[in-house]
């Protein structure tokens, strides 16, 4: 059994590791159902419970320190390649269908959630305003509401499974109703965006030995200035120091994704080795405590799913949208980053411009939307 830190955070390196090694090399199916950050959590918590090391006082606290300066600094470096002048040369058509999408998720979320509220109660809507936040923004915006609301870390494992397997099953969708679009565009009497001009957006350079170490070290003094400013402003039952460093740490990386330093190579590739690392931290706090409900939420997604779908439509028809860009918005909230291009590719390549900048804005904004449809499930729980 391990007792003290440096083992166990070994440990929690190599597990981190292994499975994005894995699916860089072998690039097994299995990924595309269950990615290498929901196996990972899996792969943690099953050694957490085998009793693999023992939660005493040294490596709680490690646990808590890893977890308060790591998250602030990776949503930093998350931010650090989202440009917001980028995002508004979209123009007011392609942001308003994004909005929109949003619109419809917030609804789909709260309807859920008072359609099965009676088999949710107490704490239990809170995997679902983590995962609202995964379903605008990313993993890491998960992780950030999780943090800010306070949810238990055997929670988490609810939100990472509704959110692998819902999105799972969405992409299937999104890809399988392309060639829909011209009946679909017809009835919503819109033209398609497939012909839209783009510029192309700039490849990030891969990180070197010295941008590694650079921005690691920016990051984490980013993350540890936020939480001293946060602890000299104001909190209350929904705002805690916690979300104020949240906060800030995402608008710093906002203002400096607008100046040169957005241009040094390498803060892509931490942030995406830091947020699997943070899963892992979490997971090893966690137990399968609670695993049975995992049906449930399953339930809550596919219900969360279908409804965004159905609203998304008659927006779609009221507004004159394409399916094109319907599709990319909602894989963009969904999806993220790493899928939405895919799927814009799949239509028509002068859109993966768009399904890129679409999933940036996403992170910007996934964090905040968590927060504010936790504020409303929490207002809407019963005791």
């Amino acid at each position: 059994m391990i007792q003290t830190v440096w083992p166990y955070l070994a440990v929690m390196l190599l597990c981190a590791g292994i499975f994005p090694a894995l699916e860089r090399r072998f690039e097994w199916r299995l990924f595309k159902v269950m990615p290498p950050i929901v196996l990972t959590y899996l792969l943690v918590t099953a050694l957490s419970v085998s009793g693999l090391w023992q939660i005493n006082e040294a490596i709680r606290g490690t646990q808590a320190n890893l977890i308060g300066r790591l998250v602030p600094a990776l949503l930093f470096l998350l931010m650090i390649n989202c440009d917001l002048r980028a995002i508004f040369r979209l123009g007011p058509r392609v942001l308003g269908v994004f909005f929109c999408t949003s619109l419809c998720l917030l609804i789909a979320f709260v309807a859920t959630f008072l359609l099965y509220r009676n088999w949710l109660a107490g704490d239990a809507w809170q995997p679902l305003a983590a995962l609202s936040g995964s379903w605008v923004g990313g993993s890491a915006n998960m992780i950030a509401v999780k943090q800010a609301i306070g949810m238990s870390d055997s929670l988490l494992a609810m939100s990472l499974l509704t959110d692998a397997l819902g999105y799972s099953m969405w992409v299937v969708v999104l890809f399988s109703v392309a060639p829909l679009a011209g009946a679909f565009n017809r009835w919503t009497r819109a033209q398609s965006s497939a012909d839209r001009v783009v510029v192309e957006l700039r490849s990030p350079a891969s990180a070197t030995p010295d941008s590694v170490l650079v921005w690691l070290g920016l990051a984490l003094l980013v993350g540890t200035g936020c939480a001293a400013l946060a602890a000299l402003l104001p909190t209350s039952s929904m705002i805690s120091a916690t979300t104020w460093t949240i906060l800030l740490a995402t608008a710093s990386g906002l203002v400096a994704a607008h100046t040169p330093l957005a241009r040094y190579p390498g803060a892509n590739a931490i942030s995406s080795a830091l947020l699997i690392g943070v899963v892992a931290v979490l997971a090893s706090q966690s137990n399968f405590e609670g695993i049975g409900e995992a049906p449930m939420y399953l339930l809550c997604g596919l219900t969360i799913i279908v409804m965004h779908a159905v609203l998304l439509i008659l927006a779609a028809r009221v507004f004159h949208f394409d399916l094109y860009l319907c599709g990319i918005a909602s894989l963009a909230h969904i999806g993220g980053v790493a899928a939405t291009p895919l799927l814009a590719a799949s239509y028509s390549r002068s859109l993966v411009p768009v399904g890129i900048l679409l999933a940036l804005l996403g992170y910007i904004l996934g964090t905040g939307f968590g927060l504010g449809v936790a504020s409303i499930l929490s207002a809407l729980a019963l005791p």
